[in-house]
């Protein structure tokens, strides 16, 4: 059992997240990915994604983030504000001695790869896969239900927000799945003995869609920054796609490519969750150049948006790019 120990200051920082966290629900749907017959609500889901994305994609995804055991907090960075592109530049500008630790530590479970031992090593080249295949799984995997997610996580927000209003933060604490409220502590079972305490820094409470039924989980150093990702209520009809996903970043179908170019294509893909113009260099496997000049000629096509945020810009799809990456105007 987990104890997490609260003092007051902790209970005054308390709060839950706005709305779902990326790379949670990457490392958490590989989880569930890999772990048959569990939800059949996630039974489309699934089905879908082993068809869509290819084996080395889901492959070393696999190798890293298995169903059962440690799983590596790097690619989970504290922080759910980020965006994915955000969120996963934090997490490869990892320290390396972090990465060694953290893969290390699942090698008390599971025999680590020669690919896990790379990244263990924290090699530029197992760093690049890593960061490629994540993309590619994130475009295929969780891009085309992100609206689906965002509306179940907002549903639960507004049930907690309920147990506030009603019975306080003591009822919020008690309510979540898996969870025993024994004031200041909350227990949650299936984990080996352990005690966690925050020590003023507050807890935030991360709503997940793929976080298994009455298993919270939390990382395994929370740093200035404790997070507990816990399940919501999977809706019966399961995930809804918002766009008919055609292709990955890396494979856009061969109608598409046929219209665009091969790289055009992908950059349309890859710029379906937005991004900034490094994340779609990394994620098109291209020079910030190439990506810059990629973004202009479909910006001027109509296909794409892009905003300034700060000392960066944002790209964003159109609604006509997104008809044109689901097949609605090419055959």
């Amino acid at each position: 059992m987990l104890r997490i120990h609260f003092t007051y200051e902790d209970l005054a920082r308390v709060r839950i997240a706005d709305g779902p966290d990326a790379l949670w629900e990457v490392q958490l749907s590989l989880h569930a990915l890999q772990t048959r017959g569990r939800a059949v609500e996630l039974a489309r889901w699934r089905r879908q994604t082993t068809h869509l994305l290819p084996r080395d994609v889901l492959r070393p995804l696999a190798e890293i983030a298995p169903p059962r055991g440690i799983s590596p907090d790097f690619l989970t960075p504290s922080g759910g504000a980020h965006g994915f592109g955000d969120a996963m530049e934090i997490a490869l500008r990892t320290p390396k001695a972090a990465i060694s630790e953290q893969i290390a530590a699942m090698a008390s479970r599971w025999r680590l790869t020669p690919w896990l031992e790379a990244v263990r090593r924290a090699e530029a080249s197992a760093l690049r896969t890593l960061g490629r295949a994540v993309a590619i799984y994130h475009e295929g995997a969780i891009a085309p239900v992100w609206r689906s997610l965002v509306e179940v996580v907002g549903a639960d927000r507004q049930l907690r927000a309920q147990k506030m209003a009603h019975g306080g933060l003591e009822a919020v604490l008690a309510g979540l799945p898996g969870c025993r409220w024994r004031a200041p502590v909350l227990e949650i079972e299936n984990y080996v003995d352990a005690e966690l305490r925050l020590e003023g820094r507050g807890l935030l409470l991360q709503p997940s869609y793929f976080c298994e039924p009455d298993t919270p989980m939390k990382l395994c150093d929370p740093g200035p920054e404790p997070m507990l990702a816990y399940p919501v209520a999977k809706p019966a009809t399961g995930l809804t796609s918002s766009v008919e996903s055609v292709a990955s970043a890396g494979e856009p179908v061969r109608s598409l490519t046929a219209l665009l170019g091969r790289t055009r294509a992908a950059a349309l893909a890859a710029v379906r969750t937005g991004c900034s113009t490094s994340e779609l260099a990394r994620r098109c496997e291209i020079s910030v150049g190439s990506a810059s000049q990629q973004a202009c000629v479909l910006r001027e096509g109509g296909l794409i948006t892009t905003r300034r945020e700060g000392t960066s810009v944002r790209h964003e799809i159109t609604t006509l790019g997104a008809q044109v990456l689901s097949g609605a105007l090419v055959s």
